[in-house]
Order: structure tokens, then C-alpha cells, then sequence
């Protein structure tokens, strides 16, 4: 038996995955309106520095991988056009629902599928890009789903990581009072559920910081990584590209 971290709880591994579905669960009709309070409408900038970066081009297939309410496989639609492809997914049905019928509500019709990061259901080299914005932190097997993205990205494809880090020192106390004082209490007002959103502060503190993530890109596959400190490294973009 084998264990692993639920936010600062040490749970066995086989746990973990309905543990993180059941906050997914709970969270997901409120999901949007608490991402815009919770950062002050910052995650909408930091999805669209992803997808400049991301330089998606007319007739690209890319993979939005936890892609929750869809915002990111929306633009990057925009950006591959009718030749491309979005495939939209998700380990959770009821984000993923939300996000599909908030695609179809915007007018647009894309691929939408349950799938475990663990185990991705595409053939070798599928792939142009793909994309996982603040959904790695919740994997039990990191590594093992940095491996299976780099297993379906061609050769010279990159993955995208958006993901909550390691904030400057400078910050930390600050952040650590906003994190774990103010963001369960307001999820409690706005969502009635408060323990959520503890298990979002924990979550962040036990992820990879910038240095480790890279390190573990590299392991999986990824020749060439880039790191993109965004907000003060409260968020870190990296990009690994596939040797």
C-alpha cells in the first residue's frame, strides 16, 4: 500500500482520486465566479499569456487537458481554426459538464471527453501542443502524467503547464494569511464550502516549486524547458518541448 498527499493529509494513493473528485464535485457550478474572487480576475491574464505563448497555429490539434469550464480550449479554437482541433477533457463529470455546456452555449462544439492525465487514451505523437492549467497539483502520479503528455505530443510538440508555484519570499507570509484565513472563509460565502478551499491552499504548498517541476519535465521526455514566473511566482507557466 502506498500513500501519498491530499493537501497536508497523508491518504493511501487509491484515495486520493475520489477525494479530488469529490471537491471538484462540490466546487464545480460555483468554479468561475470563485476563480475571478479568488484572484481578483487575475487567472483570466494568466490563461491568455498561456495561449500567446502557446502560438497556436491554424490547422494545430491540441489537447486541453483538466480543462474544467473550457476556457482555455475556447481559445485556443479561436486560435487553430476549422483545419485544427481542441480536444476538450477532464477527470471530473461535473466540471466537465460545465465547461461543455458552456461551450455549446458560446457556440462552439468541441470534442469533450472524461480521461485520466495517467492514462491518456490517444495514440503516440497526437498532438501539437498540449495544455494542463492548475490541474497537475491534483494528480497522485505527477510524473506518470507528465510522461503520458509527452507520450501523445509529436516530436518538436510542447506541453504547457499553468500551475500555482512558489511564490517570492517577500510575499510569503502575506500570501500564506490571504490563502489559508481568507480563501476558505470566502468560499464558504459564496460556494458553502469552506473545507474546499483549505484543501486548494494545502494543495498549493505541496506542489513542485518552479526548480522541481523543470527537473521533472526534463525526466518525463522534454528537452527544452521554459519557465515563466507569473504574478510575483504566485503562478509559473512552464514550457517543455519535445526532443
Amino acid at each position: 500500500m502506498s500513500n501519498t498527499h491530499f493537501g497536508f493529509k497523508t491518504v493511501d494513493e487509491a484515495q486520493k482520486a475520489g477525494r479530488v473528485r469529490g471537491v471538484f464535485d462540490s466546487v464545480a457550478s460555483k468554479y468561475d465566479v470563485m476563480n475571478d474572487l479568488m484572484s481578483m480576475g487575475l487567472h483570466r491574464a494568466w490563461k491568455a499569456y498561456t495561449v500567446a505563448v502557446a502560438n497556436a497555429r491554424p490547422g494545430d490539434r491540441v489537447l486541453d487537458i483538466a480543462g474544467g469550464t473550457g476556457d482555455l480550449a475556447r481559445a485556443f479554437d479561436k486560435k487553430v481554426g476549422p483545419s485544427g482541433l481542441v480536444v476538450h477533457t477532464d477527470i471530473n463529470e461535473a466540471m466537465l459538464r460545465q465547461g461543455r455546456d458552456r461551450l455549446t452555449d458560446s457556440g462552439v462544439l468541441l470534442p469533450t471527453s472524461i480521461c485520466d492525465a495517467e492514462s491518456l487514451p490517444f495514440p503516440e505523437a497526437t498532438f501539437d501542443l498540449v495544455c494542463v492549467a492548475f490541474g497537475l497539483r491534483n494528480m497522485t502520479h505527477k510524473d506518470q502524467a507528465l510522461s503520458e503528455m509527452n507520450r501523445v505530443l509529436r516530436p518538436g510538440g510542447r506541453l504547457l503547464v499553468l500551475e500555482f508555484s512558489k511564490v517570492a519570499k517577500p510575499m510569503e507570509k502575506l500570501y500564506d494569511w490571504y490563502s489559508f484565513k481568507v480563501l476558505p472563509q470566502v468560499g464558504q460565502w459564496v460556494a458553502g464550502d469552506a473545507e474546499s478551499y483549505q484543501y486548494l491552499a494545502e494543495s498549493i504548498r505541496m506542489h513542485p516549486g518552479q526548480a522541481e517541476l523543470k527537473a521533472m519535465l526534463k525526466t518525463s521526455g522534454f528537452g527544452h524547458v521554459d519557465v515563466h514566473n507569473l504574478s510575483a511566482g504566485i503562478v509559473a507557466l512552464h514550457v517543455g518541448t519535445k526532443c
